[in-house]
């Protein structure tokens, strides 16, 4: 039995026109992935399927939460996500999923599994850094902000002015400002 069965959507039974599918999208859904990145997932998937003569269109969106550690402090803090991503399926001679927003399956095909395109949704929907909302407005107090304040250089200004500078340097910009 494929763990990613409830995804599958028989579109030959279907009849022509809209039909509404909602799935509840859980960390166990990306345990199926073997993806371990996130803490907890609980998002909502809805997919709007028009059957259309010769097509498909697939309209995804997807809005919810995802509890992911922070890129700096690693605490664990809710991601809040939303996209959206339509894919039209085709009927070809061979399966060809070479463009992102189109799909073309063999003529003989009966079902679509959406598992993979939701999979990538929320992927994508993440953003590449991810920093805790503390850390932002200033409200976070963890040790390893303090420590990276710690760590951090200081204003380049006070270093200039607080190391002397070599003699020699001043007679090498003598020779710049002579000309």
């Amino acid at each position: 039995m494929k763990p990613l069965k409830e995804y599958d959507i028989q579109f030959v039974g279907l009849k022509l026109g809209k039909h509404h599918f909602d799935y509840q999208i859980d960390k166990k859904f990306f345990e199926d992935f073997e993806f371990d990145e996130f803490n907890d997932v609980n998002v909502k998937v809805n997919l709007v399927f028009e059957k259309k003569s010769t097509l498909l269109e697939l309209d995804f969106e997807s809005s919810g939460i995802v509890n992911v550690n922070c890129d700096t402090t690693n605490e664990p803090y809710d991601q809040a996500i939303e996209d959206d991503f339509n894919l039209v399926v085709n009927f070809g001679d061979e399966y060809n999923d070479e463009d992102e927003n189109i799909l073309i399956v063999p003529h003989g095909e009966f079902e679509i599994n959406v598992a993979q395109y939701i999979y990538e949704l929320i992927i994508l929907a993440m953003p590449i850094k991810r920093i805790h909302p503390g850390i932002e407005d200033g409200t976070l107090k963890s040790e390893i902000l303090t420590k990276l304040e710690e760590l951090s250089p200081k204003n380049l200004e006070e270093q200039e002015e607080s190391e002397e500078i070599d003699p020699r340097w001043n007679t090498l910009k003598k020779l710049l400002t002579d000309k």
